[in-house]
């Protein structure tokens, strides 16, 4: 499995050029940064390319854990170049965005757009201005499993969201036995486990079923857990630690979290063949993707009851926030040297062999516009 994906992240790579303009965002990561993220032979960034301006000291930042490894990348090439210290904690996309709107960090990482009233608070801390939704990076949510002896699972919507609202408990259940009629499910207790914190990733997951089976979702959705039972755990790398330990287990996270120990299921989307997540199949989907934010807001809205051949519907994007204005004077040099560089194409580039795709250029040159009018 492991030089399988390897090989098929080397295909994605050499294809990025012919795919370029095609999708681009993912969402993976993980405090426990992993060997990808630290792997510098996954980067061709030369330190020359970076443009450091008068980026200097130190910069804070937290949000999303699902976008965790390509912050670490990123960061990696542009300290090294530039010898400013960034510290992103990927607390999840809940906790940056309150500590954006507190002022205690000169950006946020958000697996969701901020909401009218997130916006609102975002005005007390941004002079003048107000916090903007920048895509930077995207990709599927893959649903990993640790099932003994099932080594490739098909779900759809309506059984996901049965097995994550407790309707449906056991592996060798009728409705996974029709989409899975030539595997050997176990007797075995299903151990679904769901983000504790609040979570984009949690957010794009529950729209995927409220957009796709309402009559078996009949949740709100948010970045906050709604649906009762199941069992809990931090952050997109507590997720996926869970699940590799425990046998039965079921969870939501991005693909980079898909590791040994944990496979990931295919979906059923009512296309001619199952999709797993891939970066390739999460791009036929996000490529669909409409800009609907207002002014410098750069928000996506994403097809999640896509039928395309080999489009991977749970997709998510992670957003960095920013002030549009109002930023401050000792970390706003920083801040703009390094989502310059994140934005560019050596930056870009970065994400294709640690399970994170580019973003379409129609939209990442609309980020780089925007980008260099902060202030």
């Amino acid at each position: 499995m492991k030089l399988q994906r390897k090989n098929r992240l080397r295909a994605l790579s050499l294809g990025a050029v012919a795919v370029s303009g095609a999708l681009a965002l993912t969402a993976c990561g993980s405090d426990d940064t992993g060997k990808k993220a630290s792997d510098g032979s996954s980067s061709s960034t030369s330190a020359s390319s970076i443009k450091c301006d008068n980026a200097k000291g130190q910069l804070l930042a937290d949000g999303s854990s699902a976008q965790k490894n390509a912050i670490d990348a990123w960061v990696k090439e542009f300290s090294q170049a530039c010898g400013v210290q960034i510290n992103y904690k990927g607390g999840g996309s809940g906790a940056g965005v309150t500590a954006f709107n507190q002022g205690q960090i000169a950006f946020a990482g958000s697996d969701s757009a901020l909401k009218p009233e997130e916006v609102a608070a975002s005005k007390k801390v941004c002079s003048g201005g107000q916090g903007i939704d920048l895509p930077m990076v995207g990709g599927p949510i893959a649903l990993g499993y640790n099932v003994p002896g099932v080594d490739n699972l098909v779900l759809d919507a309506p059984t996901l969201a049965k097995i994550f609202n407790s309707k449906i408990k056991n592996w060798n259940d009728p409705a996974i036995k029709k989409l899975n009629p030539g595997a050997k499910l176990p007797d075995l207790k299903i151990q679904a486990f769901h983000r504790s914190d609040e979570s984009g990733t949690t957010d794009n997951f529950t729209k995927y079923l409220i957009a796709t089976t309402p009559a078996n979702w009949k949740y709100s959705g948010g970045k906050a857990w709604q649906a009762q039972g199941g069992q809990a755990a931090p952050q997109s790398a507590g997720v996926a630690q869970q699940v590799k330990q425990t046998a039965g287990a079921i969870g939501y996270f991005e693909l980079s979290y898909v590791t040994d120990g944990i496979k990931a299921v295919s979906i059923d989307t009512g296309a001619s063949k199952p999709v797993a997540p891939s970066t390739e199949s999460a791009t036929a989907d996000i490529a669909a993707a409409k800009v609907i934010g207002t002014g410098k807001d750069l928000s996506l809205q994403l097809d999640y009851k896509t039928k395309a051949e080999g489009a991977y519907p749970i997709t998510l994007v992670t957003y960095e926030i920013v002030c549009d204005k109002g930023n401050k004077a000792d970390t706003l040099p920083a801040t703009k040297a390094f989502l310059r560089y994140i934005a560019s194409e050596d930056g870009q580039k970065v994400l294709s062999g640690i399970d994170y795709a580019p973003v379409p250029d129609d939209i990442i040159a609309k980020v780089r516009t925007t980008i260099e009018g902060l202030s």
